[in-house]
């Protein structure tokens, strides 16, 4: 057999125990959180990720003088194991706070509370499932933290992890929407299946989520 056509099976195989064919949140794996999902479309972020957007039309940013990030949710509310213990879910939620918070105070002030002139953010750690075709999932909790498990089939004992959110930016005169976003990234890879996932895992995917939310907001107010 040729390297050529022994590329695609590969490629195949490699795809399906990854689970990693697309870099778009799978609408079956929206968790609820969000007023509406219809208008999401598939976008690049300013960082040049791939996210499920929508912003309202014709939206006029430059209104807000002040922002308010609500605390992150964990929706819908998951199970700690000993995997994925409430301590790490306690540093994610965390992590994602202060990380937003730090973001949007470089554009505006931070306000204590909704209100007239106040932009809101309301972000999550969101609901998924594994979907390993060919192989049973290390670890299902009810939120995107997936170990999944590959080395049985593989030999390869990296474990593979991932984390979404979803968020939605609302005007604090109204409560009305102005924009949504859904989107995942990796975490760093685990040495083996029985390392246990802490909230450090993920901090530079939160990084990243933050700094694409905030160069968003200062790329409408350009516009």
């Amino acid at each position: 057999m040729s390297l050529k056509s022994l590329a695609i099976p590969m490629c195949v195989l490699s795809l399906a125990l990854s689970g990693c064919a697309s870099k778009y949140v799978d609408p079956e794996q929206y968790s609820g959180f969000l007023r509406d999902y219809s208008n999401l479309k598939e976008e690049k972020s300013p960082t040049g990720e791939a996210v499920m957007r929508w912003i309202k039309p014709g939206v006029d940013v430059s209104k807000f003088n002040s922002v308010y990030v609500e605390p992150s949710q964990l929706y819908p509310k998951p199970q700690p194991t000993e995997k994925i213990p409430q301590s790490t879910l306690n540093g994610i939620t965390q992590y994602y706070d202060q990380t937003l918070k730090n973001a949007f105070a470089r554009a505006l002030p931070l306000a204590t509370g909704p209100g007239p002139g106040v932009l809101i953010v309301r972000p999550a750690i969101t609901a998924a499932s594994a979907k390993t075709k060919g192989l049973q999932p290390y670890e299902v909790i009810p939120i995107a933290l997936v170990a999944a498990g590959v080395s049985a089939a593989t030999g390869i004992r990296d474990q593979d992890t991932s984390l979404a959110t979803e968020a939605a930016f609302l005007d604090g005169r109204d409560n009305q929407v102005v924009a949504q976003v859904v989107r995942k990234g990796a975490g760093a890879d685990l040495d083996n299946s029985s390392q246990v996932l802490k909230a450090n895992d993920f901090r530079a995917t939160i990084d990243i989520w933050a700094q694409d939310m905030v160069k968003s907001y200062e790329q409408l107010k350009t516009k």
